[in-house]
């Protein structure tokens, strides 16, 4: 084993979108940061913008036999970790109509979105408790309202606001965990309207960084008194009353 001083933290998902940008913030933080994907090309890229300060590790969070491996390099390599931050998840919120539906594909999303946050946070256990460490799950908005078709993202989303709570009573004290429901975040190229702006109360649509700051915040000291808890950060659509 080898012990290292400087916090740990894993990054499910952590290769690109929210996830990287939560890799980079908690990387400038201090913290020794491994991100957790299945895109390789997309992790490199990480580790080499990092200067080979960040460290990868392909995994597919749904596969138990990975998650087992994959603490126990991290147990191997560190000997320690004192954040997880339960990232990783298929993003595609719509599908087709309910009736349409395949099993498969639900079955896909939720091993993925939600059984993927149980078994790392269930793997993480001893190194978490060890450190005192602090669980951050990554939830959606759409846990709360929905548009049509988009039942399996909303269902697995919904599913980890309420693994949240149910963790958060069973590990503490001695693990934290809340979790954190995103509204639209940019994570693409993609230009944006002016009006994609303007209809959030807040001015204007999110970015990574703003979810990696609030992660940062919610596996500090500073935050010893929240647990159980689902922060929505959305710009304030969820609190805007919308009629055609």
């Amino acid at each position: 084993m080898s012990d290292t001083l400087q916090p740990v933290a894993l990054v499910t998902g952590g290769a690109r979108g929210i996830g990287r940008g939560i890799a980079l913030r908690l990387r400038k933080d201090g913290f020794k940061v491994v991100i957790v994907d299945i895109d390789k090309a997309a992790s490199e890229a990480l580790v080499a913008e990092s200067g080979g300060e960040i460290t990868a590790i392909m995994t597919d969070v749904s596969d138990e036999t990975a998650v087992m491996a994959l603490f126990t390099q991290i147990n191997k390599d560190f000997g320690r970790l004192d954040a997880l931050i339960n990232n990783a998840g298929i993003a595609r919120a719509h599908g087709v109509a309910l009736e349409l539906l395949e099993l498969a594909d639900w079955n896909r999303l939720l091993a993925t979105n939600l059984t993927g946050v149980f078994l790392c946070s269930k793997y993480a256990i001893p190194l978490l408790r060890r450190q005192g460490g602090s669980i951050v799950n990554l939830a959606s908005t759409r846990a709360f309202q929905s548009e049509a078709d988009t039942e399996a993202y909303s269902a697995t989303k919904g599913g980890v606001v309420a693994l949240t709570h149910a963790m958060a009573i069973s590990l503490g004290p001695q693990i934290r965990v809340n979790c954190i429901s995103p509204g639209w975040i940019h994570v693409t190229d993609d230009p944006l309207r002016p009006q994609d702006h303007t209809q959030h109360p807040a001015g204007r649509v999110g970015t990574p960084e703003d979810i990696a700051g609030l992660v940062a915040y919610l596996i500090s000291d500073q935050a010893g008194f929240i647990a159980g808890q689902n922060l929505i950060a959305d710009g304030g659509m969820t609190r805007k009353m919308m009629y055609d």
